[in-house]
């Protein structure tokens, strides 16, 4: 199930993205807002620079570990790991396990075409079709 089914068939195509001019906070809220755990950072070109989480800018804004005024460019994650909409359910899984830090996984990954953001794929996507998958 895992090779046969695509990225393209559970991903969100509606997706909530950030700027890197905006302010940290304002991208927190949008992420608590929404429900979110991941927003792409995106351009002025529509190209997608970098990443932020809800747990990364939420830690930090806890611990008063921003300045005010500190910007999303500042403290996003500029090496974002992506999957294609071609890619299979088992494809985006062992992305999200290989490129995590440590023994984490990924739980929202970009999907790119031709280095344009197309969607999102997250962890709850993928359990949601495991669930439903009958033999």
């Amino acid at each position: 199930m895992l090779k046969k089914v695509k990225v393209k068939d559970l991903m969100t195509t509606n997706v909530l993205t950030t700027t890197p001019e905006d302010d940290v906070v304002f991208a927190f809220e949008k992420l608590m807002k929404h429900k979110i755990s991941a927003l792409p950072v995106v351009d002025d070109n529509g190209d997608m620079v970098g990443i932020v989480s809800a747990s990364d800018l939420g830690h930090n804004l806890i611990l008063d570990n921003y300045k005010l005024g500190t910007k999303v460019f500042s403290v996003m994650v500029k090496k974002v790991a992506s999957v294609n909409s071609d890619d299979s359910l088992y494809d985006a899984v062992y992305t999200m396990s290989e490129n995590a830090p440590e023994e984490d996984i990924i739980n929202q990954l970009p999907v790119l075409e031709n280095d344009n953001l197309v969607g999102i794929i997250s962890d709850g996507d993928i359990i949601k079709a495991l669930k439903n998958f009958k033999d």
